[in-house]
This record gives structure tokens, C-alpha cells and sequence, in this order.
């Protein structure tokens, strides 16, 4: 019984470490971009979002939303509408403009 329970073992832990080290601490990263993201939000920011609207943030409330101007007007969206790629993107290509 002590010969099967050594040869499941090694796959065993060869997955575990598979699942953490691709899975589950690129997850981690991730949400920590999200927050970090979240949290350095202003008002006057150029921000993109997931759908490739293009504006400016004007209002950042409590609750999560925020109010982005754009070319048609004023238009309320979730923060987490809001895409960090792309608009990091965006914010490099104007620093480099600059």
C-alpha cells in the first residue's frame, strides 16, 4: 500500500505546484493591478473603457461609479467597466507625446 501512495505523490504535488504558480498567483497579481487601479483613479484622468468608450473621468463616488465626459455628453459608468490596458496604454502614449 506504501508503493502506490509514493508513485500518485509525485504527480500529485507536480499539479499542486502547476496550479499556484500558473493559476493562482498570477490571480493574485492581478487583483492587486485591479485595486491599485481602482484606488489611484482622479478626477481630470483619460481612461478607456472595456468597450472602447474614450473620456474623461469627472466624478469618482463611493458606490463605485463614476461619471466619464466624453464627445456625446456625460455618461455614468462602473469603475469596474473601466479597462486597465487599455487605458495604461493610453496614459504611456500620451507621456510619450509629452
Amino acid at each position: 500500500m506504501g508503493e502506490g501512495l509514493q508513485g500518485i505523490l509525485g504527480p500529485l504535488l507536480l499539479f499542486t505546484v502547476f496550479i499556484v504558480f500558473f493559476i493562482v498567483l498570477p490571480q493574485r497579481k492581478k487583483i492587486k493591478q485591479e485595486k491599485n487601479f481602482d484606488k489611484d483613479l482622479k478626477k481630470g484622468d483619460r481612461v478607456i473603457t472595456k468597450s472602447g468608450l474614450h473620456g474623461k473621468i469627472l466624478e469618482l463616488h463611493d458606490n463605485g461609479s463614476c461619471v466619464i465626459e466624453t464627445m456625446s455628453g456625460k455618461l455614468k459608468f462602473e469603475r469596474s467597466a473601466l479597462s486597465i490596458e487599455m487605458t495604461q496604454s493610453l496614459n504611456k502614449a500620451t507621456e510619450v507625446k509629452k
